[in-house]
């Protein structure tokens, strides 16, 4: 059975960090790509960073470019996801996502497996 499994949210005041951790089981981690996804109430799901499954080509959304990091462990089955210098608008609920033989799409629907989700909250 796959499972992804996130944590390392919480609540951090504006400028702080978080690092976020995805710990997959979906048999051969490393044909998967991996992708962190996030929704803020009343708004979309939408695209914050990926990562390929053959080269570790990194994708990032314009909205976090240069403060968020995404990098995998394929020892441990784990993607993560480092976020400096966070802003009250990067509250959401963050989601990891796989997809297998991917390159690190925005789009949602190509995903085939997801977390159910870690909560972020940053106060102003």
């Amino acid at each position: 059975q796959v499972q992804l499994v996130e944590s390392g949210g919480g609540l951090v005041q504006a400028g702080g960090s978080l690092r976020l951790s995805c710990t997959a089981s979906v048999g051969t981690f490393t044909n998967y790509a991996m992708g962190w996804f996030r929704q803020a109430p009343g708004k979309e799901r939408e695209f914050v960073a990926a990562i390929s499954w053959s080269r570790g080509n990194k994708y990032y959304a314009e909205s976090v470019k240069g403060r968020f990091a995404i990098s995998r462990d394929n020892a441990k089955s784990t993607v993560y996801l480092q976020m400096n210098s966070l802003k009250p608008e990067d509250t959401a609920v963050y989601y990891c996502a796989a997809d297998r033989w991917g390159q690190g799409t925005v789009v949602p629907a190509s995903y085939d497996y997801w977390g159910q989700g870690t909560q972020v909250t940053v106060s102003s």
